[in-house]
């Protein structure tokens, strides 16, 4: 389906929180968007300006989602909780209405699903469990740099906020991991230990450590390691408005999509040619 003409009106769903928020004054400060719909059952019948400091849209946010229509609302986006995203996702698919998602915590039925309802729906969809463009460069790399060395450990780092781990980004960058180099690494070798001190144990020998810690937003480092030498790739989002044009990039991108996609990769890809 081929983009439509500006300006692409946009709802954001959990407007008034730090990452809604944070949408919210980057579609609104995009030429080519126009935020028509804010969302949040927590703030209903509030102007989103008194509820978010977003002066001058003339939105009273709203607390339901049927309250956005197709023709209302061409992209929805979602940075909620997973129970909510995923009845909003159900809803946005059969309201032809598309969307870009970068909530956490979706199990594998629920995208398997969701996937299933935007391929009989007019709308298409876009997951990703990291927007910021140096996060998916972090993972091309690491991907990369998988077949070369023995051992790989993921270190990922969040605010004391966030309710999931392992974080999306840490299970995609170690299943991308795995299956870059074909074969597990060498075996852990820990006989005793305390219960997780060895993080999660993913696929391939790719172990996963989460550390929720005030004052951080997203981090996470990839600590490769061979014979003499070790290689470590690490990304840093000191402020939610470092995912910003991943999400406006996304927004844009996702009338050419097909159904449902996974990650950002395709477009970035689209870029680096």
């Amino acid at each position: 389906m081929s983009q439509l003409s500006s300006p692409i009106k946009v709802a954001v769903f959990g407007a008034g929180g730090q990452m809604g928020i944070a949408v919210c004054k980057a579609v609104v400060a995009d030429s080519q968007l126009q935020l028509t719909k804010a969302l949040d059952p927590r703030l209903a019948g509030i102007d989103l300006g008194h509820a978010t400091s977003i002066l001058d849209t003339g939105i009273v946010v709203d607390g339901q989602r049927e309250a956005i229509t197709h023709g209302e609302v061409d992209v929805a986006i979602d940075f909620t909780e997973a129970s909510a995203c995923f009845e909003n996702a159900l809803y946005c698919a059969n309201a032809g209405i598309h969307m870009v998602i970068g909530t956490t915590g979706l199990s594998d039925s629920q995208i398997d699903q969701l996937r299933s309802a935007f391929e009989d729906s007019e709308a298409n969809c876009l997951i990703a469990p990291n927007f910021a463009i140096g996060a998916i460069l972090m993972m091309k790399f690491s991907e990369m740099a998988a077949r070369f060395f023995d051992s790989a450990e993921v270190v990922e780092l969040h605010h004391n906020r966030k309710v999931d781990a392992p974080s999306g980004t840490a299970l995609a960058t170690a299943s991308r991991i795995a299956n870059a180099t074909g074969v597990n690494f060498e075996a852990d070798p820990t006989k005793k230990e305390l219960d997780g001190a060895r993080g999660h144990r993913y696929q391939g020998g790719v172990n996963i450590h989460s550390l929720r810690v005030a004052g951080m937003v997203a981090h996470q480092e990839v600590i490769f390691g061979t014979t003499g030498q070790t290689l470590t790739i690490r990304h840093d989002s000191y402020d939610r408005t470092s995912f910003m044009p991943g999400v406006i990039m996304a927004v844009k991108a996702i009338f050419d999509l097909d159904g449902l996609v996974i990650g950002l990769d395709s477009i970035v890809d689209g870029i680096l040619g």
